[in-house]
């Protein structure tokens, strides 16, 4: 491992991560694939850890680890073979609780992320709408102030955690005249009248639940305004670039897994006499697989090195996103082929890895609006500075 980036304190993390998830996670993903419910106890577990504090402050109850600690959490996370428990437990961690602790206010906190650092509250992040995709300014949910409350309307799609989470934060217009300049986000318990949610089915991701979520004149105080009113657009912009980066970390990651079996498979099959893993043509292939997967880890580690040093790393987290779920995809279709039939078999990894990898390119902003943001920057000069 590369001591550029890593200790010996981030190897005894990893190796302690290992054991907890072949211990207490991999015994039961099968079963949570298959029913797409992921049992609460998991969440306390990995609470009682601490792993849901790795990247939240100390002063909120975290236990402030550099950002390297979150790129071990999710690599080995790739690696128990179910991109939906992965996703569950990121989404809850660096989606939801990264808005909690950034906007917040100290009752949001109190009441909200001490819980969730501890797994005893699940929570969501609602921006996608079903007309919206990822032109985020676009979005028709609205919250009207009344008093002091704000009702809420509209609806949201392809959310994770979306079905048993136990708060949700949802972005919603405050302004409908303005764009991005009108819209501001609010935290929500679940149990709130005139939130309903209904589960989708997927092609992958199976065990995370996936949902589309209504808002039907849903009122909550509004105390429950995350920040300042008409700034939501700022915040999200501000986080983006750290989801696309997980994105781009767990591609490389779930790569790599997908290389290591395959490897390891080739040097047991036999054909013709030998070990298909002695063929040049597979040989050479696996050569220029490790190569690009090699090369998108490098990039994403001194990206990350960057994020932790406070750099604003919006060009360079798009491009990780887009580089590495590519690669991801390219390289888990050619090991199932590494397979043969057997890579075509749901008793194999291959085939669910095949299906989770596919939302790398779609989810978290497409890979078509990243080549525009990349485009902008490097042609149009463009310059995405942090809101303040």
């Amino acid at each position: 491992m590369n001591s550029m980036y890593f200790t010996e304190e981030h190897q005894a993390f990893r190796k302690s991560f290992q054991n907890f998830l072949q211990k207490e996670v991999v015994p039961h993903i099968d079963k949570w694939e298959k029913t797409g419910t992921i049992e609460r106890f998991i969440w306390k577990k990995f609470g009682e850890m601490g792993y849901f504090g790795l990247n939240v402050s100390e002063e909120n109850g975290g236990l402030g680890l550099d950002i390297f600690y979150t790129v071990i959490f999710l690599e080995e996370l790739q690696k128990v073979n179910s991109g939906g428990f992965a996703a569950a437990m990121w989404a809850h961690a660096y989606l939801a609780m990264t808005h909690l602790e950034k906007e917040g206010s100290e009752v949001i906190k109190k009441n909200y992320l001490t819980a969730s650092i501890e797994g005893e509250k699940i929570g969501c992040l609602c921006i996608t709408e079903p007309v919206g995709g990822s032109d985020v300014a676009a979005m028709k949910t609205t919250a009207v102030k009344k008093g002091d409350t704000y009702v809420i309307n509209g609806s949201k799609t392809f959310i994770t955690n979306g079905v048993y989470s136990d708060y949700l934060i949802v972005t919603a217009k405050t302004n409908l005249a303005a764009r991005n300049k009108g819209i501001s986000i609010f935290i929500m318990d679940r149990n709130t009248p005139g939130i309903s949610a209904t589960k989708l089915d997927k092609l992958g991701w199976r065990a995370s639940d996936t949902a589309e979520i209504a808002f039907d004149n849903v009122v909550i105080p509004s105390e429950n305004l995350m920040g300042d009113e008409g700034k939501g657009f700022q915040y999200i912009m501000n986080h983006f670039a750290l989801e696309r980066l997980v994105m781009g970390i767990n591609a490389h990651a779930r790569s790599e897994y997908a290389l290591d079996y395959a490897i390891q498979y080739m040097s047991e099959r036999q054909a013709f006499g030998k070990t298909i893993d002695q063929f040049q043509a597979l040989r050479h292939k696996i050569a220029d697989l490790a190569s690009e997967v090699e090369m998108c880890k490098e990039f994403n580690y001194s990206i990350a090195k960057r994020l932790n040093e406070g750099q604003y790393i919006v060009k360079e987290a798009s491009m990780s996103k887009l580089v590495s779920t590519k690669i991801a995809d390219k390289v888990i279709y050619e090991c199932l082929q590494f397979l043969g039939g057997y890579g075509y078999m749901e008793d194999y990894p291959m085939a669910r890895l095949l299906r989770d990898s596919r939302l790398g390119p779609i989810g978290g902003g497409t890979s078509e609006i990243l080549r525009e943001i990349i485009a902008k920057i490097i042609i149009d000069k463009k310059e995405y500075k942090p809101a303040k």
